[in-house]
């Protein structure tokens, strides 16, 4: 007698059952993404005016002490160490993961290798961040604004108990959006999820993403305005024949990228030799030599973007370039090794717009015939230094197109970032957040 064998079937009641199940999961992950990336980005813009209120006291004290001499100069050191290691101290007594970027530690929770950072992440960070950026250390508004996003949009989805899958999915998403706040540039923050922190396309994901950087800069432009953070003429399109420089830009980026890279890997590992120093007093130092820098040249010190503003628009002194590039690029590695909080993207932008236009002055010079405008150059600089750096250029491609409104310059970019991406990796140099996720994970790290 055959022996009769039973066989699982899915009924089409069950398999429709489970449809409208997935289907309502993601219905709600969707409307979760969207009041993430609200909180995300309202909390963001405020982070932003603050920034902007904190520049114009840091210049009007530094316009006021001119009157004071050399007491005047010492205040303004004073002030800027004191804000410099009230940041490290805040970040040390009451969350370590607030130091730098954050962005490796979002990295870290999304593989699973380490819990979320507590709430108290959130004010640590604003007020942190603040103060160092206040002060004139040459960090990025972005890192605080991804790491609080991240935070913001885990909260969420821990009060209305979604799983852990989920919950993930809902703190990459509200790191987008921190990131498209701080730039005022929705594609970019979305990309940077799927390309950078998740590294894989998702529906799930995906859907997230984009709800909470469009939530994001629904409820941020209402405070911050709808206007590109470097808005531009219209520049030409680039001509074929001017490729090759374009590939030669990237070249140079390439490698002043890796430089970047090793200095900013260098000034953290210098730290660490200095480790039995407390590191209030180590930030200190650094402020103090912030606040001495911003005494004689105030316009050097900070995010950048005003300098960022200059290259583009070309009112840069073309004999100095040299000299800011190299003040700034230093200024940058110290400045993330003083252990408070702040990002790397405005920084790279900086670099990346001087290198450009360093270039693009000389170039159209010596090759009027493929464009006489150096800013094109400035703008593929950005870019270009990004991806050196990061090693991620379509998110590069589309925060610059998104902060210059420049898409004319799609060629020109794709041939820059081909060049500068290429470089760092025959050499075997890690993209920045891959190396300091190494440091991350190692209990003398300061990133």
């Amino acid at each position: 007698m055959k022996r009769r064998t039973s066989a699982t079937k899915t009924s089409p009641r069950t398999s429709a059952a489970d449809s409208v199940d997935e289907l309502g999961g993601l219905t709600s992950l969707a409307l979760l993404s969207l009041l993430a990336g609200a909180a995300s980005g309202l909390l963001g813009a405020c982070f932003r005016l603050a920034l902007e209120q904190a520049d114009d006291i840091r210049n009007a004290l530094i316009a006021w002490a001119y009157g004071y001499s050399f007491l005047g100069l010492a205040l303004i050191v004073a002030l800027a160490a004191a804000a410099t290691a009230l940041a490290a101290w805040l970040v040390r007594r009451f969350a370590p993961d607030a130091s730098g970027s954050g962005i490796p530690h979002v990295e870290a929770v999304l593989k699973g290798e380490t819990p979320p950072a507590p709430l108290l992440l959130l004010p640590v960070k604003f007020v942190g961040g603040l103060l160092a950026i206040g002060a004139g250390l040459a960090l990025g508004r972005e890192g605080p604004t991804v790491q609080m996003g991240a935070s913001v949009a885990h909260l969420v989805g821990r009060i209305f108990r979604r799983n852990a899958a989920d919950a993930r999915i809902l703190l990459a998403a509200g790191a987008g959006a921190g990131l498209a706040t701080a730039f005022n540039a929705p594609i970019a923050g979305s990309v940077f999820v799927l390309e950078e922190l998740m590294r894989r396309f998702d529906t799930r994901i995906t859907i997230a993403t984009l709800g909470a950087s469009a939530a994001a800069i629904g409820i941020s432009r209402i405070l911050l305005g709808v206007e590109p953070d470097f808005a531009l003429s219209p520049l030409p399109y680039p001509a074929f024949g001017s490729m090759g420089l374009y590939v030669a830009l990237g070249v140079l980026i390439g490698i002043l990228g890796i430089a970047y890279n090793r200095a900013i890997l260098a000034s953290l590992a210098v730290a660490d030799r200095f480790s039995n120093i407390p590191v209030e007093l180590r930030a200190a130092v650094v402020g103090a030599a912030v606040g001495l820098l911003a005494w004689y040249v105030p316009d050097l010190v900070g995010g950048g973007d005003n300098i960022t503003e200059r290259a583009l628009h070309g009112n840069a002194v073309l004999t100095l370039l040299p000299a800011v590039f190299a003040l700034r690029f230093v200024l940058g590695a110290v400045s993330y090794a003083a252990g408070t909080p702040g990002g790397l993207f405005a920084p790279l932008l900086v670099l990346g717009a001087q290198a450009g236009l360093f270039f693009g002055t000389f170039a159209c010079r010596w090759f009027p015939h493929f464009g006489s405008d150096p800013t094109a150059y400035a703008v593929t600089g950005m870019a270009a230094f990004f991806t050196a750096v990061v090693r991620a250029p379509v998110t590069g491609i589309i925060l610059v197109i998104e902060l210059t409104s420049s898409d004319t310059q799609l060629l020109s970019m794709l041939a820059a970032c081909f060049t500068a991406m290429l470089i760092p990796t025959l050499t075997g140099n890690r993209p920045i957040y891959d190396s300091l996720g190494a440091l991350h994970s190692s209990p003398t790290s300061r990133t």
